[in-house]
């Protein structure tokens, strides 16, 4: 399958009709592939996005944010961890949000993940991100208690709001250069179970796991109905989502290669010509390093 194909099956740019329940935690669209051919077509694709990487560096006019939101062991570290493995790390950050900070609770919502943002000719990986203020503080509502708003902005409405200002914000990014990749590993409830079980089972895989990851799975249908709104509500041509099929890891993280290289490619990067004083300056350069042969 053509990757423009491949990337369409997952890409929503259009939330007002979608349904999660339209898509398969264990696609692999049409794919069959054993595990040396799928690993030579990560490489590949991290070995492409490096190169597009070091083009957004030296032409410095984009920054580029990938979102990862998901499912506890749905992957979110793994796909991190291989899919950008290869890039440099001069300009490229990775930040994981956990629960807010003292400090954190004492702003807007945003202003934590504001400080993450990447700078022009720079790629940031957020490893959750704004939407959790949509997602767990709408499953679990005590949340919104810690984060000292005036009770009277505290209504039924609150979530709607703030997608509503979710999406306007990412407009206003992609206005300013910055190219927002949202990738939903979408796990299924029983995967995440033998995923679950294996962290317990296997010694160097137990830190990984809390008791507070089974008490969450009751919530299940909860998270579902979350993540189906907040896509719904902010899925947009400059700002798509890719509901990622997560079952199957090396899927997972083809996919999100795919739609990375996808998203710099169509940027048209190229290295910067030099003006003529720079011209001049490595024309000069050149004849004096070839006077010392």
């Amino acid at each position: 399958m053509k990757l423009d194909k491949l990337l369409k099956r997952y890409r929503v740019s259009d939330g007002r009709n979608f349904s999660l329940k339209d898509h398969d935690p264990a696609d692999q669209g049409g794919m069959k592939l054993e595990r040396e051919a799928a690993d030579a077509l990560l490489a590949a694709g991290t070995k492409r996005l490096a190169e597009l990487q070091d083009k957004l560096y030296a032409q410095d006019r984009w920054g580029v944010l990938c979102i990862i939101q998901a499912m506890d062991a749905a992957g979110k570290d793994g796909t991190v961890k291989h899919v950008f493995s290869g890039l440099n790390p001069l300009g490229c950050e990775v930040t994981p949000f956990k629960t807010p900070s003292a400090a954190e609770l004492d702003h807007d919502f945003l202003w934590r993940h504001v400080q993450a943002l990447p700078a022009r000719g720079h790629i940031s990986i957020h490893n959750r991100s704004w939407y959790e203020e949509v997602l767990i503080a709408r499953v679990h509502p005590n949340i919104l208690v810690g984060q000292k708003l005036p009770p009277h902005l505290v209504t039924k409405h609150i979530y709607d709001e703030r997608l509503e200002d979710i999406a306007h914000f990412e407009r206003y990014l992609s206005r300013q250069g910055m190219v927002i990749q949202k990738f939903f590993l979408h796990v299924s409830k029983e995967e995440q179970r033998r995923r679950f079980l294996a962290r317990i089972k296997e010694p160097g895989k137990n830190w990984k796991f809390t008791a507070g990851d089974v008490t969450e799975r009751a919530h299940w249908d909860a998270y579902q109905s979350a993540y189906q709104k907040a896509i719904r509500a902010t899925a947009s041509e400059t700002t798509p989502w890719y509901v990622v099929p997560a079952d199957q890891k090396w899927f997972t993280r083809l996919v999100v290669v795919g739609a990375m290289v996808d998203a710099l490619e169509k940027l048209e990067l190229r290295y910067p010509d030099p003006d003529p004083a720079k011209a001049a300056q490595l024309a000069a350069a050149k004849r004096i390093l070839e006077e010392e042969e």
